[in-house]
């Protein structure tokens, strides 16, 4: 395939980048550190703290890792909790002890907990007070030793309340003492690769468990590189303000609003909860913020929330969309109220995740995913893995640094979802117009996303199918005001007792909130192919 989106490039953008710029990530924050260290790195709750605090802070919490609890290159450390002030300093902390993160969203259910523990073959989990509970369900079924828990409050000291430890959980030790025990011992220095894994990040599987996207050290650099050389002087070194309301256990925020913006020594603002909008836009309301980040949902709930329309957005230099597609609407209410469309980007898990983006020189909206980041290549394949022509539908797959190095311990989903030339496929369906600009027109794979985040249907199946009166049941993906799609599923009885409200409520005790069906419909039976196959697209229709 041509690559035409050379030509739609910004013109300080470049066709490739310097991969071994730096040897690992912890080399490039270390030096951020150095050079913005008196800067303000993250605020949380009102709270700040510096660059150099940071440093000293997370180099402490590193030397507590290896030398009281013995983490050495490679070991995997999960880490579960919602933007706070622990999370920078913990994840920090734990790159330079060498070990692995294990990112665990702390809304997960004791089942989902369980899994993803034992996947990943953690001894070691950080852990918000709030989610001890779910931990403390699952942790004798888990190989979990060593549990420290941070609280709300922790390194912010405003007496901000959390939810008690579990009881259940025996000799766990709170964030805080584990960093001045840390203050007293040495840190070793470790000799990390390009090859060593930085990240397990979890995403949904066609099993319907989630598998670990393995992401490199060299997998993040070169993201970071990327969306650097694309954004080019619409970023302000050392003096950017980033709000960051998405998770940053999520790779979006985690690579874009935590990683780079520590590269280029930004002030990091956490919103802890930003489902309590009046709050998150009073905290938007101190800041001169010049650089915002969500998914469509956000910015539309954003737009919706009284007062947002009033704050001051002279300082604002872009908006980036990713997570799931901007709609056109959302993006033009959001230039009416703020002066800027919002950028669209386009990622995965398996590709830290940024693979394309429009150029930051666009003044209009796209509804495109954009083009390539540097030393991207695009290719858009048929069923049999040919590539198609121009303009025509095909499945996109991608080969660059940023893509991931396989999945953990699953050759057998690695081999499935890479091509024979070295290309990830995607399970998206795109076409690519004459001027090299990509458009998702369809998606493989079943996956919905709610929010941004990725729901596989056959884990909702399986789940519901396990229930005393289900025969057989289907889900499906359906548009949704609030969440952009929403999980939808037709249930076929074999108890007429059964109710939608028992089906949501053995829903909500098994899955997290936004894998919990929207919408539950009855059905006398499910249409099905001649071999038997459940045909989800005769549902859509319905």
């Amino acid at each position: 395939m041509s690559k035409p989106w050379f030509d739609q490039y910004d013109p300080w953008v470049p066709h490739e980048i310097d991969t071994g710029a730096y040897s690992n990530v912890v080399e490039m924050l270390m030096e951020a550190g150095e050079r913005f260290s008196d800067k303000v790195a993250f605020s949380n709750f009102g709270a700040t703290r510096t660059y150099s605090e940071v440093m000293a802070l997370s180099r402490d919490f590193a030397a507590y890792l290896q030398n009281e609890l013995g983490i050495v290159k490679g070991d995997r450390v999960a880490l579960m909790a919602p933007n706070m002030m622990a999370f920078p300093v913990a994840m920090l902390g734990i790159l330079r002890a060498g070990g692995v993160q294990v990112n665990v969203n702390p809304m997960y259910t004791a089942r989902e907990l369980e899994h993803q523990l034992n996947d990943a073959d953690a001894d070691t989990i950080v852990v918000n007070s709030g989610s001890t509970g779910t931990l403390a369900d699952v942790i004798g079924e888990t190989g979990i030793k060593n549990v420290i828990v941070a609280k709300l409050d922790d390194l912010i000291g405003l007496g901000l309340p959390s939810p008690p430890v579990d009881p259940r959980l025996k000799n766990s030790v709170t964030f805080l003492d584990a960093l001045s025990a840390g203050a007293d011992m040495e840190l070793s220095d470790v000799n990390l690769t390009g090859d060593d894994l930085i990240y397990l990040q979890y995403t949904g599987g066609t099993t319907g468990l989630s598998k670990g996207a393995m992401l490199t050290h060299r997998n993040l650099v070169s993201n970071i590189l990327q969306f650097e050389c694309c954004a080019g002087d619409y970023i302000r070194m050392g003096e950017d303000v980033v709000i960051t309301a998405i998770p940053m256990y999520h790779i979006f925020a985690l690579m874009v609003n935590t990683l780079s913006y520590f590269k280029f020594g930004g002030t990091n603002v956490m919103i802890t909860n930003p489902r309590d909008m009046p709050a998150f836009v009073k905290e938007w309301s101190k800041w001169k913020v010049t650089v915002f980040t969500g998914v469509n949902t956000l910015y539309n709930g954003l737009l919706h929330t009284p007062g947002f329309a009033d704050l001051d957005f002279s300082s604002l230099g872009f908006s980036v969309g990713g997570g799931a597609a901007v709609q056109k609407a959302v993006s033009d209410k959001w230039k009416t109220v703020t002066g800027k469309h919002i950028k669209e980007g386009y990622g995965l898990s398996e590709t830290s995740p940024i693979l394309t983006i429009n150029p930051f020189g666009m003044k209009d909206f796209m509804s495109a995913i954009g083009v390539p980041a540097p030393s991207t290549d695009i290719s858009l394949r048929d069923d049999d893995g040919n590539e198609v022509a121009q303009g025509e539908r095909g499945e996109l797959c991608a080969k660059g640094p940023q893509v991931m190095k396989g999945y953990w311990r699953r050759e057998d989903e690695t081999a499935a979802v890479m091509t024979d030339d070295g290309y990830f496929r995607t399970g998206d369906i795109a076409v690519m117009d004459e001027t090299g600009f990509f458009r998702i027109v369809d998606r493989k794979k079943d996956m919905i996303i709610v929010s941004g985040f990725n729901v596989f249907p056959n884990e909702i199946e399986a789940e519901i199918a396990a229930m005393k009166g289900v025969l057989e049941c289907a889900c499906i993906g359906v548009p949704d005001e609030k969440t952009g799609e929403a999980a939808k599923v037709f249930v076929v009885k074999s108890d007429e007792s059964l109710t939608k409200e028992a089906v949501r409520a053995h829903c909500k005790e098994r899955l997290t909130g936004y894998k919990v069906p929207r919408q539950i419909v009855f059905i006398d039976e499910l249409p099905k192919s001649t071999v038997g196959k459940i045909l989800r697209r005769e549902l859509r229709d319905m």
